[in-house]
C-alpha cells in the first residue's frame, strides 16, 4: 500500500517511521509542494499539516477518488464542510486524536454523561507544549461536542471577572507550556464528590500508530466519513 504524507513535520516523520516499520506500506510522497507532484499511484493520505492545505487535499482525492486519513485540526466551519462533502466521494476518516485511550475516553462520555449531566458541573481542561498553535485542542473540542451534543449548554472558554457560573454551562481551559505532548481531563463536580476522567499521551508515536491503522482500514471502504470508533470497535467486534 503507498502512503503520501501531507505535512513533513513531527508527525509526518513519525508516521514514516511506523510505515516504516511494514513490509506491506510504503511511503511515496512526503515534504512536497503538491500530491500532484507525487507520480506514484497512491492508496491512501494521511494529513498532519496545515487548514491551509486542504483544498489542495480535496483536489487531488476527489479527482483519484483516494481515501483519506485527517488528523490536522482547526479547519474553520466551510473547510468541515468541504470536509463532509470530500467523504461523498471517497471514504475518509477525520479524528482529532488516534490513540486508543482518547478514543475509549469519548466512548465513555457518550455512556456517562447523561447520567451526570443533571447533577454535576462539568469542566474540561487540556494541557500542551509550548508550540501548540490552537486553542482548545481539536481533542478537547472532540469531547466538548460529544459531552453537549444533546444538552445545548453554554461554553465558557476560560473564566474572568465576577459572573457566577451557570448551571448549564461547560467550562473549558488551555494550559500551554515546555514540552507536555498532550494531556486532557474532564471534571464531573457535583455535591461533596468529584469524577474525573484523565488521559495523558507520553509520547506522539500513539498518534502515528493510530492514523496508520486507519490508513489500513480506511483503504477498500464505501465512501463516507469514518471515525477512530469505527476503526478500533468495529473491527474488535469482528475478531
Amino acid at each position: 500500500m503507498n502512503i503520501a504524507l501531507v505535512g513533513y513535520g513531527t508527525m509526518g516523520k513519525i508516521v514514516e517511521e511506523v510505515v516504516s516499520e511494514e513490509n506491506k506500506c510504503f511511503v511515496v510522497g512526503k515534504d512536497f509542494s503538491s500530491l500532484f507532484d507525487i507520480k506514484e499511484h497512491i492508496d491512501c493520505v494521511i494529513d498532519f499539516s496545515s487548514p491551509s492545505l486542504l483544498d489542495m487535499i480535496v483536489s487531488y482525492a476527489s479527482l483519484h477518488k483516494t481515501p483519506c486519513v485527517i488528523g490536522t485540526t482547526g479547519h474553520s466551519f466551510n473547510q468541515e464542510k468541504k470536509i463532509e462533502e470530500l467523504s461523498k466521494k471517497v471514504p475518509l476518516i477525520k479524528s482529532a486524536n488516534f490513540c486508543l485511550g482518547i478514543t475509549l475516553v469519548n466512548k465513555l462520555l457518550k455512556d456517562i454523561v447523561p447520567y451526570l449531566s443533571n447533577c454535576f458541573d462539568i469542566e474540561i481542561k487540556e494541557i500542551h507544549h509550548n508550540k501548540k498553535l490552537d486553542a482548545p485542542s481539536g481533542t478537547a473540542c472532540m469531547f466538548l461536542d460529544t459531552i453537549n451534543k444533546n444538552l445545548n449548554y453554554k461554553v465558557n472558554y476560560g473564566r474572568k471577572g465576577e459572573v457566577k457560573r451557570d448551571k448549564k454551562e461547560i467550562g473549558i481551559h488551555s494550559l500551554r507550556g515546555g514540552s507536555v505532548v498532550g494531556e486532557h481531563e474532564i471534571y464531573f463536580l457535583g455535591e461533596d464528590e468529584v469524577i474525573s476522567i484523565k488521559h495523558q499521551a507520553l509520547s506522539k508515536k500513539i498518534f502515528a500508530l493510530g492514523a496508520y491503522k486507519a490508513s489500513l482500514f480506511i483503504v477498500n471502504k464505501k465512501n463516507g466519513l469514518y471515525s477512530m470508533e469505527d476503526v478500533l470497535f468495529k473491527e474488535k467486534n469482528s475478531d
